[in-house]
C-alpha cells in the first residue's frame, strides 16, 4: 500500500511539530549506495557521515523502489528505549528520513530475515480531495486482520495493543496503557477502518498530538450497507451486533465501547470522564436530533438569511438618502421581509415602496399580491389597474404598461380563463389597428363605449374566420352578424370509472379546446366562456408608437405559444420576465421533448461477444435541443444552425397552437407594404407547418410588394431550406448582378452572404469564391484580386449602414475569404474580435456558426482546439444562449463531455461572477442529463439537486414553469410520493396556476385520497381558479375510500345548501 492510504484530513492539528529540515526532498538510495553497504555491515555509523551519503544519493540517480520496500520498519527494540529518544525520532523527519536509508543498508545483508514495518508515514500536505468529496477515498481506508484474540493486529508491532472496539472500528495505544482523549466519541477515539485477510498496517493514533477534527468516513451512495449518523453497520462474523450508534459529546463506559468480535476480545470498564457544557450541549442536541428537527432546522434556514439579508440592508438604507431611492433595494429588502413580517407590516413596507414609483417596483408589487391570492384573478385586474394608472399614459411608458398586461394575460391562463386573456388582445388589437376615421383624435372613453357597441355585437373579431374589424363595422352601418357562432359546449367522460380522473381529463380536454370567447347565442352553460368588454375594459391600453404597437403583436404570438427567443429583454434589460413569460416550456410536446423517451433512459455499457466484453459506442442525441433562447435578432426567424436546420420554429414549437387562428392574425394585423418584419415572422410560422405552403405566401406577399429585398431574401432562405439550390441561386441571380445596387443598401449585404453561404455549405468553394470576390465589386481568383476584395470588403463593413445585419453580413464576408483561400482560423476570429465596440453577441454566435460549418457540417479537417476554445470564451460570456450551448456539447463529445458539461451545470454561471441561472437555462439543463443515451439515470440525483435549487431560488423560486418542470422530472423518475410533496409546496409558491393542481388527479392520482382530491377542488375554487364542473355531476357523492356511493348528484335542501355555500366562501 502506497504512503498515499494514510492521508489524513488536512487538519493542521493533526500533524506533529517538526523542524522545518532541509527543503529538497529526501531521495531514495540508488543501487550503488546499496552495493557499498554490503562492506559496512552492521556497525554504527555517525550521523554527519549520513548526511554526507544522503547528500551522495541525491545527486546520484534514483532507482524505483519495490513496493515492499517502502513498509520496512527501523529495527524492533526501539519502542523499549528513552521515551525521550523516541519522541524525537517520531518529531524529526529528517532524521527518519536517516533512519530508513540505513534500513534500506542493512536490508543487502539480511534481505531473508523478517523486518517490522514502520509505524507512521508522515504526510505533511494532505489529501486535497478530501476537502473536494468531504471524506477518504473507500480505497484509501486501511485495513486489518485481528490476531492473538483480537488485542493485536497482524503485521503491526507487539508494542501497540488494542485499547477499545466500537463495531469495526479500533483504537490503538502503545504498550498497555488506556490512551484516552478528552472527548471520548467515536468521532475522535475510533479509527474507522475495515477487515480484510492481508495484514495491511494501519496509523497509530497515539503519536500525533491532537485528534482529527472530524471522522475518517469513506463516504459513497453505491455503498452496500446504510450508513447511520456517518458510521456504517457492518456485519459481524458473530451473532452480536452493534445496534447503537454514538453521536458526538455522548459518554458511555467502555464496556459499551467495546464489542466482542469472532474471538471474544472485551476491554475492562472505566468511568466516563467529566463533560463540559459544550459537550452536554451536544449531546443534548444529539438525544433530540430526529428528522423533525432536521426538517425544522432546513425550514428555519430561509428565516435565519432572511434576518441576516434584512439586517444588511436596513444598515445600507441609513447609510445613506439616495440608497431610499434605489429599486434594486428595496425590492430585496421587501422579498427578504416576506420571510419575516406579517401581512399588515409587509402591506405597509409595500406602500412605502410604491411612493417611489417605477415600473419595476410597481411589477414586482403586482407579483407579491398574485402569490398571495386574495380575490382571484378580478382582484389581479384591480391591482393591475391601478398600477396602469400610476405609471401614466405617456409614450415613454407603453412598454411598461405592455409588461403588465402581458403579466395580467398569463394570470388568465394560468388560473384556466383562456377565454378572458384571447379577448383582451382581441380588444387591444381593435383599438390600435382597427379605430375608424371618425373617431380619430377623440378621449379614449369615447373610443372605448363605441368599442364596446362593436363588441356586443357579436361580429368577427380579430383573429376569428371572416373578421373584417371594428373600423370595417362602422363603415358598413353596423351590420348584424351573418353568421351563427358554434356553440361552445363540453362533452363528459365516461369511460373510466374513478370520477376523479374523469374531471380531470374533461377539465383539461377543456382547456386546450376553449380558447376563443363564447357568443352569447350559443347557449353555453359556462358563464365564462363569454367575455364581457367591461371585464378587460380597464386594462386596454391607446397605443401610439409603432415600437409599441410592433411589441404587442410579439407579445401576441408569444401568448399563444410562438416564443419569440430575446424579445422579453427588449421591453426591459435585465429583468426577471422569464418567470412567467415563457409558458410554451411547460407546454405538453415540450415537455416531451425535453425528457427523454422511457426506453431511451437506460442503456447497456458493454456486449459479450465470445465470452469478450466490448464496449458500446457512446450515443448523443442532437446537439441543439428544444429550449431555444438568445438575444433579439442574434438569428433570425429564417436563418438556422446545422444540417438539421434548427431554428426558430420548428415543426415541434408549434405543436398544440392553433393554425388557422394564427395566420388569421398575422394577415389581420398587417401594417402596409412596409411591414416586411411581421411578413418575415408569418412565413417562418408557414415554414415550421409547410415550406411548400410558406413559399405559396412568399409568392402572395411578392405580388403586393414586387420590389421589396427582404422579401425576396426570405423568398430564396425558403428555397433553400426546401433544397431547391438552382432556385435559390436563381433568385440571388436576378436581384443582385441583373442591377446594381449600393453596398450601402438595406439587405444586400445580407443578400450577398446568404448566396455565398449557401455556395459554400453547397460544397462548392469555387463559386463561393467567386461570389464571395463578386460582392467586394472585384472579377477574377487570383492573388492581387483577392487582395483587392479584402481591402474593398474592409471599407464596405465600416462604412455606416442603416441595419447592423447588413455591417454584420459585410463582416462574415470578409471572413469567409479567409477560409475559402485557406488563410489560418485564428486570424478569421480575428477579424470578429477586432471590431469597433468590442464583440457583440451577434458576432460570436456568427464566428461560432462559421467554425461549426466548417468542420462539423462540411467535415474540413479543423484542429479541434481551436474549436473548443472559442466556444469556452463564448459560454462564459453569454450562459443563457443555447445556440452557444448547443455548439459547447458538439464540441465536447468524446472528450470526457461530462467533466465540462458538469462545469456549465453548476450554480454559477456568466464571465467571472456567479450569475443566477434563468428559466431556460435551468430548462435546459435538464435536457442535457439526457442527451447522452442512457445516461439519464445516472444524472436523475444531479439534476434533481438543480431543480431543487431552481425552486429555492430567489429569481426562479416563484415561476409556475420552473414547478411543473420540477414536477414532471419527479413524475417521470417514478417517484410519485416525493412528486405529491412537492405539489404542495409548487401550490402555495403558485396559487392560481391550475395546471399544477390537474396533476393531482392525473399523474399522481394513485398518491392522493379522494379527500384530498376533493379539497384541492375546493381550494381552487377558493382561490378562484376556474372549474367548470363539479365532481357531484360525475358521481361523487363526497364518501371516503371504502364507502363511495357513485349514486350521481342528490337533492339538498336550502340549509346544507346554505352550509355548502358558506363553508366554500371561507378562506383557505
Amino acid at each position: 500500500m502506497s504512503t498515499s492510504s494514510f492521508s489524513f484530513p488536512p487538519s493542521f492539528s493533526s500533524f506533529p511539530d517538526i523542524d522545518p529540515g532541509p527543503s529538497n526532498r529526501t531521495p531514495s538510495p540508488n543501487r550503488n549506495e546499496t552495493a557499498r553497504s554490503h562492506h559496512n555491515g552492521d556497525r554504527p555509523i555517525d550521523l554527519s557521515k549520513r548526511d554526507k551519503s544522503g547528500k551522495r544519493g541525491h545527486r546520484e540517480k534514483d532507482r524505483p523502489t519495490p513496493k515492499r520496500e517502502k513498509h520496512i520498519s527501523p529495527s524492533d527494540n526501539w519502542p523499549n528505549s528513552d521515551t525521550r529518544a523516541v519522541d524525537a525520532l517520531l518529531d524529526d523527519e529528517r532524521l527518519k528520513a536517516n533512519e530508513d536509508r540505513l534500513r534500506l543498508e542493512r536490508q543487502g545483508q539480511e534481505r531473508d530475515r523478517w523486518v517490522p514495518r514502520p509505524l507512521f508515514y508522515s504526510d505533511r500536505k494532505g489529501d486535497t480531495l478530501n476537502l473536494t468529496y468531504g471524506s477518504l477515498h473507500a480505497g484509501d481506508v486501511p485495513k486489518y486482520r485481528p490476531v492473538a484474540r483480537g488485542k493485536h493486529i497482524l503485521g503491526l508491532d507487539k508494542a501497540w495493543t488494542v485499547s477499545h472496539k466500537v463495531g469495526e472500528g479500533i483504537q490503538v495505544t502503545l504498550g498497555q496503557r488506556k490512551v484516552r482523549s478528552s472527548i471520548p466519541t467515536p468521532t475522535h477515539l475510533v479509527l474507522r477502518i475495515f477487515r480484510s485477510n492481508l495484514p495491511f498496517p494501519i496509523p497509530a493514533q497515539a503519536p500525533f498530538s491532537a485528534a482529527p477534527p472530524r471522522r475518517l468516513i469513506a463516504s459513497a451512495d453505491n455503498y452496500k450497507y446504510k450508513e447511520v449518523n456517518g458510521f456504517l453497520r457492518l456485519t459481524s462474523r458473530s451473532s452480536q451486533n452493534v445496534d447503537r450508534v454514538f453521536l458526538p459529546g455522548e459518554a458511555s463506559s467502555d464496556s459499551e465501547l467495546s464489542v466482542s468480535d469472532a474471538e471474544g476480545e472485551s476491554s475492562d470498564d472505566d468511568q466516563a470522564p467529566t463533560l463540559t457544557s459544550h459537550q452536554l450541549t451536544i449531546k443534548t442536541l444529539g438525544g433530540k436530533s430526529d428528522s423533525r428537527s432536521v426538517l425544522s432546522a432546513n425550514m428555519n434556514a430561509n428565516k435565519s438569511r432572511a434576518e441576516i439579508t434584512l439586517a444588511i440592508l436596513s444598515r445600507a438604507r441609513e447609510a445613506h438618502p439616495s440608497n431610499l431611492r434605489s429599486s434594486a433595494l428595496w425590492l430585496r429588502y421587501l422579498r427578504a421581509g416576506e420571510e419575516l413580517w406579517d401581512q399588515r407590516k409587509l402591506t405597509t413596507e409595500w406602500e412605502d415602496a410604491l411612493k417611489l414609483g417605477g415600473i419595476n417596483i410597481w411589477l414586482e408589487w403586482l407579483e407579491w399580491r398574485i402569490r398571495t391570492c386574495v380575490g382571484g384573478v378580478d382582484q389581479v385586474v384591480r391591482d393591475a389597474t391601478r398600477s396602469l394608472k400610476a405609471l401614466g399614459s405617456s409614450e415613454d411608458s407603453e412598454l411598461d404598461e405592455l409588461r403588465i398586461v402581458w403579466r395580467v394575460a398569463v394570470v388568465f391562463q394560468e388560473a384556466g380563463f383562456h377565454e378572458r386573456a384571447t379577448a383582451l388582445f382581441q380588444a387591444q388589437a381593435e383599438l390600435t389597428f382597427e379605430v375608424p376615421q371618425s373617431f380619430y383624435g377623440l378621449p379614449v372613453d369615447t373610443q372605448l363605449d363605441s368599442l364596446e357597441e362593436f363588441w356586443e355585437s357579436e361580429v368577427p373579431r380579430v383573429g376569428e374566420p371572416n373578421a373584417k374589424g371594428w373600423s370595417a363595422w362602422v363603415s358598413s352601418g353596423k351590420p348584424k352578424p351573418t353568421f351563427p357562432s358554434l356553440p361552445a359546449s363540453m362533452d363528459i367522460d365516461s369511460v373510466s370509472a374513478d370520477p376523479f380522473i374523469r374531471w380531470y381529463n374533461d377539465e383539461t380536454r377543456a382547456d386546450l379546446v376553449s380558447r376563443i370567447p363564447a357568443r352569447y347565442e350559443s347557449g353555453t352553460s359556462d358563464p365564462y366562456a363569454t367575455v364581457l368588454l367591461s371585464d378587460i375594459k380597464t386594462l386596454l391600453l391607446p397605443l401610439t408608437t409603432q415600437r409599441a404597437k410592433d411589441a404587442f403583436r410579439l407579445i401576441w404570438l408569444s401568448i399563444m405559444g410562438l416564443h419569440v427567443p430575446g424579445f422579453a429583454n427588449t421591453l426591459a434589460d435585465g429583468t426577471w420576465d422569464d418567470r412567467w413569460s415563457h409558458t410554451h416550456l411547460a407546454t405538453t410536446s415540450r415537455l416531451s421533448s425535453i425528457f427523454p423517451q422511457p426506453g431511451r433512459m437506460r442503456q447497456l455499457l458493454a456486449d459479450s461477444q465470445a465470452g469478450v466484453l466490448i464496449g458500446r459506442e457512446r450515443e448523443y442525441g442532437l446537439a441543439f435541443g428544444p429550449v431555444k433562447e438568445w438575444s433579439f435578432d442574434v438569428l433570425g426567424p429564417l436563418e438556422w444552425a446545422g444540417k438539421e436546420h434548427w431554428r426558430m420554429w420548428s415543426t415541434k414549437d408549434i405543436q398544440g397552437v392553433n393554425e388557422e387562428f394564427v395566420r388569421a392574425i398575422f394577415n389581420q394585423l398587417r401594417c402596409g407594404a412596409e411591414d416586411y418584419q411581421w411578413d418575415v415572422y408569418a412565413l417562418a410560422f408557414e415554414a415550421a407547418v409547410s415550406v411548400k405552403s410558406a413559399l405559396k405566401l412568399s409568392r402572395t406577399l411578392l405580388t403586393l410588394v414586387p420590389e421589396s429585398l427582404p422579401h425576396w431574401a426570405a423568398r430564396a432562405r425558403l428555397e433553400h431550406l426546401r433544397g431547391r439550390i438552382e432556385d435559390a441561386r436563381k433568385v440571388y441571380q436576378t436581384v443582385l448582378i441583373s442591377t446594381r445596387h449600393s453596398p450601402t443598401q438595406a439587405f444586400i449585404g445580407q443578400m450577398w452572404w446568404d448566396w455565398a453561404e449557401l455556395e459554400w455549405l453547397n460544397g462548392d468553394q469555387d463559386v463561393a469564391l467567386r461570389v464571395v470576390m463578386r460582392s467586394g465589386n472585384v472579377d477574377g481568383t487570383g492573388g492581387v484580386m483577392i487582395l483587392r476584395a479584402k481591402r474593398n470588403l474592409e471599407d464596405i463593413m465600416n462604412a455606416p449602414h442603416e441595419l447592423w445585419k447588413d455591417r454584420e453580413a459585410w463582416i462574415k464576408l470578409r471572413a469567409l475569404i479567409d477560409v475559402l483561400t485557406g488563410s489560418s482560423l485564428p486570424g478569421m476570429l480575428t477579424i470578429f474580435d477586432s471590431q469597433p465596440g468590442g464583440v457583440r453577441e451577434s458576432l460570436m454566435v456568427a464566428s461560432l456558426l462559421m467554425l461549426y460549418n466548417h468542420a462539423t457540417v462540411l467535415r474540413t479537417p479543423t484542429p479541434p482546439r481551436i474549436f473548443r476554445e472559442r466556444v469556452q470564451v463564448a459560454i462564459g460570456k453569454y450562459p443563457n444562449n443555447t445556440i452557444v450551448l448547443g455548439m459547447f456539447l458538439e464540441a465536447e463529445k468524446g472528450y470526457g463531455v461530462w467533466g465540462r458539461v458538469r462545469s456549465q451545470l453548476g450554480e454559477g454561471v456568466g464571465e467571472g461572477c456567479m450569475k443566477e441561472k434563468g428559466v431556460s437555462r435551468r430548462v435546459a439543463e435538464v435536457w442535457i442529463a439526457g442527451w447522452e443515451k442512457g445516461r439519464w439515470e445516472v444524472e436523475i440525483e444531479r439534476t434533481r439537486n438543480g431543480l431543487v435549487a431552481s425552486v429555492e431560488s430567489e429569481r426562479t423560486g416563484s415561476s409556475a414553469i420552473v414547478w411543473r418542470i420540477a414536477l414532471e422530472f419527479e413524475i417521470r423518475s417514478g417517484q410519485l410520493q416525493r412528486a405529491k410533496s412537492l405539489l404542495y409546496r409548487a401550490v402555495g409558491e403558485c396559487p392560481l396556476a391550475k395546471e399544477l393542481y390537474l396533476l393531482a388527479f392525473g399523474p399522481l392520482r394513485d398518491v392522493f385520497t379522494e379527500r384530498e382530491l376533493a379539497g384541492f377542488v375546493d381550494i381552487m375554487a377558493e382561490r378562484g381558479v376556474r372549474v367548470r364542473r363539479g365532481l357531484d355531476e360525475y358521481g361523487w357523492g363526497g364518501a371516503v375510500e371504502g364507502e363511495r356511493e357513485w349514486s350521481g348528484p342528490e337533492e339538498h335542501d336550502e340549509i346544507e345548501e346554505a352550509a355548502a355555500e358558506r363553508r366554500r366562501l371561507m378562506p383557505y
